[in-house]
């Protein structure tokens, strides 16, 4: 949803009903993720994706259908077959969606909700989405400290928020099943989680050029980007326009107190760029410490296996060190700034979907990997 809440908040202050398609569940090559949404406006336009064109048609003319009725539906959309070229995918995967009427009425949260995601405020909307006809569309927004709404049982709603809690936590969007008494034994009730949680953090450490490069794709693919480095000369906004802070300080000491502060999590990518051992060692010793997604680091392979043996003096263990992607990113053969981050970026967004780095016309499998992290 968070690709589409500008237009969805704005239709529902004008005090609009809008037709909202959500993929709650895929299977196989399915084109789009869970949390892909699709918006049908007041006035027939359509904002937003749920599986890159291939079923846009058929969940379109479901959300007006929905709208007019005021009942929301689920479907599925799987492989091709002798209507393919109205509802088939023809990825050959399968999907999910579902279909429901967005309204002032039938989501009352939904303006604290948005004000949540523009502060960054972690917060999670559950809705029921697969149960009896009185339970489904309940809504239930959990934040760290509260919840509104609710599921329709206050039992339900205490037992999902304590697991939804854990997933807001590391920005899951999933489904979960419950019994209706909300007891995790049983199915009936299915509720599709979708978490709002902070951007994903991308620290770069080195002000150099290579630097500047990847902040700037790192900002496409959506982390909030901080460029650090202990050389006030050389870390400044102006170098780095795109990163969303540049901090002068020692790396390692900077790393430390976002850990401190609880700033670096799981989802967290770490690119030291400095090749130099005096800066990168002593923050190595403490990245490689740490349950985060990606730790790269800079250099050629003489460096690497300076660097290597230095980190192997200062105590760190071969698992620690299996975690180090040194020299960092894939091969792709890339020689500028601008080349060498994409292949950075290539290893991180591998390393999180757990794709091969190969190239698919070689490959056999689906495309689309389903690591859920």
């Amino acid at each position: 949803m968070r690709d589409v809440l500008d237009d969805l908040v704005g239709w529902w202050r004008a005090g609009e009903t809008v037709g909202m398609g959500t993929v709650v569940a895929t299977w196989r090559s399915a084109p789009r993720p869970a949390g892909a949404t699709m918006l049908v406006g007041p006035d027939g336009t359509a904002v937003g994706s749920v599986s890159g064109g291939c079923v846009e048609g058929a969940v379109y003319e479901e959300a007006k259908d929905v709208v007019a009725s005021g009942d929301p539906t689920r479907e599925r959309y799987g492989v091709s077959d002798d209507d393919a070229f109205a509802v088939g995918l023809t990825c050959g995967g399968i999907l999910d969606v579902y279909v429901e009427s967005i309204s002032q009425e039938t989501f009352p949260e939904l303006g604290e909700v948005a004000d949540s995601v523009a502060a960054h405020e972690p917060v999670a909307v559950v809705t029921v989405v697969k149960g009896p006809a009185d339970r489904l569309g309940n809504r239930l927004v959990v934040w760290p400290d509260r919840t509104s709404g609710s599921l329709g049982l206050e039992r339900l709603d205490d037992a999902a928020a304590s697991d939804i809690r854990g997933m807001l936590a590391a920005g899951r969007t999933a489904t979960l099943n419950f019994g209706h008494d909300g007891e995790r034994r049983g199915d009936e009730l299915t509720l599709f989680v979708s978490s709002f949680a902070p951007p994903a953090r991308m620290v770069v450490f080195g002000a150099i050029d290579f630097a500047a490069a990847v902040a700037r794709v790192g900002a496409f693919l959506g982390y909030r980007v901080t460029v650090c480095d202990a050389r006030p000369v050389f870390a400044t906004a102006r170098r780095f326009p795109d990163a969303h802070e540049v901090v002068v300080e020692w790396p390692h000491s900077y790393l430390q107190t976002e850990v401190d502060a609880g700033r670096i999590d799981e989802r967290t990518v770490l690119c030291v760029l400095t090749h130099d051992p005096k800066f990168d060692v002593p923050l190595l010793e403490v990245a490689l410490d740490l349950d985060v997604a990606y730790v790269g680091a800079m250099g050629s392979r003489r460096t690497h296996d300076e660097r290597m043996a230095r980190l192997r003096e200062a105590g760190l263990t071969v698992e620690q060190l299996a975690r180090l992607s040194s020299p960092i990113g894939l091969d792709l053969g890339a020689r500028t700034p601008e080349e060498t981050a994409i292949s950075i970026a290539a290893e991180i967004v591998a390393g999180r979907w757990g794709g091969s780095g190969e190239r698919l016309t070689g490959a056999d499998g689906p495309i689309h990997a389903t690591a859920d992290r």
